[in-house]
């Protein structure tokens, strides 16, 4: 998985060359990408070696590519969409803030004026995450139309929100210790431009680890599909 998040990392990093079509593009393939992650957490917990023939293997199913693809735009939509109710009502004030902090030298104003757009799009963006967070195994390993997918999505979401809110609030103080301690190397002396490089493989390391975690939250939730697990020992045995 650290060499699965570091290839994530390198398409983030295509993707933001090549804006606006590569964000779009990114955001797009995350439905495919989680099921690719999920597909191979798996096969691990089978005690299969991950060969690199097998991490396409979940996309082959007829009609399974196109869903999850479709799904991505759908998801894309969406959070551009939140991001425009979120922002456009407080336009005047994040202009006045952009002119205030760059007056008075200082991000404060910005930062003050962001406060409630950022807060209302996360709102949003928690409920838009809902029904996409389980969807794409639901469409490729339960065979559901991606509208059962996305209600069944939210409502397990929904079901377990007090477990998903201590995950998320975990994830979130985990990176914060990454970062703290990358702080705690410039304040000791070391260059920023030093500390960020060595925080870089400890960023990389704990996505992969984030991506891992979503099978045993998706397998706590809806068990194991032994349907799915048959049909992924047909597909070991032929790599």
């Amino acid at each position: 998985m650290f060499a699965w998040a570091m290839a994530i990392s390198l398409l983030v990093i295509f993707a933001s060359a090549i804006p606006p079509l590569g964000p779009i593009l990114f955001v797009a393939l995350m439905p495919i990408v989680t099921l690719m992650t999920l597909s191979a957490c798996k096969h691990v917990e089978a005690d299969r070696v991950m060969l690199p023939s097998m991490w396409p293997k979940p996309l082959q199913k007829p009609g399974v590519f196109k869903k999850l693809f479709t799904m991505g735009l759908l998801y894309a939509g969406l959070c551009m969409l939140a991001g425009l109710v979120s922002f456009l009502p407080f336009s005047g004030a994040l202009t006045e803030g952009m002119r205030a902090a760059s007056v008075e030298q200082s991000l404060a104003p910005l930062l003050s004026a962001m406060a409630w757009p950022l807060t209302v799009f996360a709102a949003l963006y928690v409920c838009i995450a809902a029904l996409f967070w389980h969807a794409p195994v639901l469409v490729a390993w339960h065979g559901l139309r991606l509208a059962q997918a996305m209600f069944f999505s939210g409502v397990a979401c929904w079901r377990n929100k007090w477990a998903f809110l201590v995950y998320g609030l975990v994830w979130v103080m985990v990176f914060m210790f990454i970062d703290l301690c990358a702080g705690l190397l410039v304040s000791v002396g070391l260059p920023p431009n030093v500390a960020s490089t060595i925080q870089i493989p400890f960023n990389i390391a704990a996505g992969g680890v984030l991506y891992c975690s979503f099978y045993p939250a998706y397998t706590s939730v809806f068990g194991i599909n032994d349907t799915s697990s048959q049909l992924d020992h047909g597909n070991s045995a032929q790599a």
